[in-house]
């Protein structure tokens, strides 16, 4: 429901001039937060019964994934059998979701409402997230995870609403804990005519270790299709600039999360992840290469163990910002 409020500024004549001017601030401020609001009120309180709602799945760590996304990623790795680690990230590619075709909504999505909240805005995008290894998982692990919806909060941006839905998981395997992850997830608008981009941030230029991406569809269809995603901004070119309004298909937040640590792992053969904390910045196309890039923070860290990492277009602007640290 939507409702227009006629509402004028009256201040008395002796006011000072700064004073006026904060006023007519914060007057302005106030009309364009009633202007942007489009959630009710209503629907945030419903959005937060899913606080502390929690789903248990369980996995088998087999070969084929990991052999597949080796090859995807362009590695010349052993072949996986029983007993071999797997690589930091990669058990993205276990627990994937198994909804029926007829629950799928019309952006390839499972349909809202099961165990994530039923969010009404259109935009979904995984938008970073922390991880901490507590033990290694390999070929051949039973594994189990146990996620846990830990917030869901509401924030009226300068491009409309916006709704941050935190996910806690647990992964374990038949020696107990082995990973930590808090998962970001964001919905919002869509863009409206008048919406003006958010100012790109300008990337590093100190990078220790680079290499440049080339996101064709073949990978980002690979990558949707190990981790059964069927998220159409990904691969169906006419939906993503269509209706969603974007200039080319979307690379995946995840993969470009991947390919972030996989620099980290080539550039320090042998190396262990402890930690990993990663934020999406600005989306990135399969119309045009990036690059991913990472140097030591000798400053914070003399012993060279953390890692700034991060991913850049091609105009120099960051598209995602990462920080992983050695064990």
């Amino acid at each position: 429901m939507f409702i227009h409020l006629d509402i004028r500024l009256f201040v008395p004549s002796n006011y000072s001039k700064l004073t006026l001017v904060k006023l007519k601030f914060i007057f302005f401020e106030f009309q364009w937060n009633m202007s942007t609001m489009r959630i009710e009120p209503q629907t945030i309180t419903h959005l937060q019964e899913w606080l502390g709602k929690t789903e248990t799945l369980n996995d088998t760590i087999t070969a084929a994934p990991v052999s597949a996304l080796s090859a995807t990623l362009d590695r010349n790795d052993e072949k996986p059998i029983k007993g071999t680690d797997l690589p930091e990230l990669w058990h993205w590619l276990y627990f994937l979701p198994h909804a029926p075709q007829s629950e799928i909504g019309d952006d390839g999505h499972p349909k809202r409402g099961g165990f994530l909240p039923p969010v009404p805005l259109p935009r979904r995008m995984w938008a970073g997230g922390r991880l901490q290894w507590l033990a290694p998982l390999s070929v051949g692990d039973e594994i189990q995870r146990v996620s846990k919806i830990e917030s869901v909060s509401h924030k009226a941006g300068r491009t409309g609403d916006l709704i941050f839905v935190l996910v806690k998981h647990e992964v374990s395997n038949q020696n107990g804990s082995a990973l930590i992850e808090e998962h970001d997830i964001v919905y919002r608008d869509a863009p409206g005519p008048d919406d003006k981009p958010v100012p790109p941030t300008l990337a590093p230029t100190d990078a220790k270790w680079s290499k440049t991406i080339t996101p064709d569809p073949v990978l980002l269809f690979r990558y949707s299709a190990l981790t059964f995603n069927g998220h159409r901004i990904h691969y169906d070119r006419k939906y993503v600039t269509e209706v969603e309004g974007y200039p080319g298909l979307i690379v995946h937040g995840p993969l470009i999360a991947t390919l972030l640590v996989d620099l980290v792992r080539q550039s320090i053969p042998g190396c262990k992840l402890k930690s990993f904390e990663f934020r999406a910045v600005k989306p990135s196309f399969d119309i045009n290469p990036f690059i991913v890039s990472a140097k030591p923070d000798l400053e914070k860290d003399p012993s060279g163990k953390t890692i700034t990492v991060w991913a850049q277009d091609l105009e120099g602007y960051l598209a995602m910002q990462a920080t992983a640290v050695l064990g």
